[in-house]
């Protein structure tokens, strides 16, 4: 099979990892407007490095073979698609020719499991090793990692990685054992310990001081040699995917499970991604997609528990069977469910309960903190902060402003802040 056939099933395959993060650029081709660079074509993506920016990135599989049969994969072995593998050479190959014509600045490697985990994992740590010792390739590399793969090839991985990921794919251990027989959630977690040993590892080694061997007897003339330095192992951290909708977990299992996991295994990101009807589906999986809202809501409630000191049983409501709010964004709903804690003076109040405002982010927060001490905070200055205003008012109390009677109905204020619901289209129509 010719290698942009190939090209074109493994990049598709690829695309339901969502881990691999878009950029939401628009589309622009060297080959078409004759600048340099693109952010389309088959198997581009866009990624983050650690300080900020964002790569473009080759998204493809190995191979969409696999012996393995998970229900929500379309990759599985009972799945009736067009099968295809790329040989070491031609990733490497791919990856570089794709760099040198400057559409991509790294590689995102995944793969079905061909023979068993070991075997699999070899061939992409081949690929990697080839870049990077080989030709020398100094861009981003995010290599997708098999759990049952042996720690010794965790640990090849990692040294030639920039960024390990292991996909957890359902929160609930009943879950997977439904949907993915052949994997096991403790050997998931297992090789998750096994990357953040390694991580930290790693990172305490680079930061321990750069310390000096002496010189020997016949060396006595000459300067103290430097200890080596300490290898790198997979910088970026570690990632991972839960499939939100193939199975019945409520969103407060998802969230307890990323908790979880932030906690236990220092995950850089947990990914997202409402399940999507694949062709030739298995029956044991809903007919329907899960709404995409459900999906945004998650990452907001994840972003709450990251970087906003919310617990996950805050955050979501038991009588709603511990699913999100889907009309409105889970900071919102905190607040209207606990209208005794507002409104909240900007003037006074600790940057903890700053943080739980609604309409005042991480560095919104930082800015107020910062310009209360030069004075008192009026509607005017805080307007400058471009917040917004409709959101923030009911919920604070400023010098020249209090909110009054706006949270003694809870239902009354929360009908003004959702979103009018979207008009139906004629499609829609056509449709139903």
């Amino acid at each position: 099979m010719e290698t942009l056939r190939k090209l074109a099933i493994l990049a598709d395959a690829a695309k339901y990892d969502a881990s691999c993060a878009s950029s939401g650029a628009g589309k622009r081709d060297s080959r078409a407007s004759g600048g340099i660079g693109s952010t389309d074509g088959p198997g581009i993506c866009h990624s983050y490095t650690p300080d900020g920016r964002c790569v473009s990135l080759l998204k493809i599989l190995l191979t969409n073979f696999c012996i393995y049969d998970c229900a929500y994969c379309v990759n599985r072995v009972s799945s009736n698609v067009q099968r295809a593998r790329f040989t070491v050479e031609e990733v490497v190959a791919l990856t570089m020719d794709f760099y040198k014509r400057n559409y991509i600045e790294g590689l995102f490697l995944s793969s079905g499991i061909i023979r068993n985990a070991d075997y699999t994992m070899e061939q992409m740590v081949e690929v990697a090793r080839q870049l990077r010792e080989e030709h020398r390739f100094n861009g981003y590399i995010h290599l997708k990692t098999i759990p049952e793969a042996s720690p010794e090839l965790l640990a090849a991985a990692g040294r030639h990685a920039d960024r390990l990921s292991i996909n957890v794919e359902l929160p609930t251990e009943a879950g997977l054992a439904n949907f993915a027989p052949e994997k096991s959630m403790p050997s998931i977690r297992s090789a998750m310990g096994e990357l953040r040993w390694r991580i930290e590892e790693a990172k305490e080694a680079k930061a321990a001081p750069a310390a000096t061997v002496a010189p020997s007897a016949t060396q006595t003339a000459k300067a103290p040699r430097r200890r080596p330095r300490a290898p790198r192992f997979a910088p970026a951290g570690q990632s991972t995917q839960m499939i939100v909708g193939a199975d019945g977990a409520s969103d407060q299992q998802i969230l307890t499970a990323a908790d979880s996991l932030y906690g236990n295994y220092r995950m850089r990101r947990v990914y997202y991604s409402a399940f999507s009807p694949i062709p030739d589906a298995s029956r044991i999986l809903p007919v329907q997609a899960p709404p995409l809202a459900r999906e945004h809501r998650l990452y907001q409630a994840d972003w709450l528990l990251r970087f906003y000191g919310y617990d996950v049983e805050e955050i979501t409501d038991t009588t709603q069977g511990g699913m999100l709010d889907l009309d409105i964004d889970p900071k919102m709903a905190w607040a209207i469910r606990h209208p005794e804690r507002f409104p909240v003076d900007l003037n006074r109040a600790p940057k903890e309960m700053l943080l739980r405002v609604p309409g005042l982010g991480v560095r919104n927060v930082k800015r107020v903190l910062m310009a209360r001490r030069h004075g008192r905070l009026r509607v005017a200055d805080v307007a400058r902060l471009r917040a917004p205003m409709s959101k923030l008012l009911p919920f604070v109390q400023l010098a020249d402003h209090h909110p009054r009677n706006a949270l003694d109905n809870p239902g009354a204020l929360r009908a003004r802040l959702a979103p009018p619901p979207k008009q139906a289209s004629l499609f829609d129509a056509v449709a139903g």
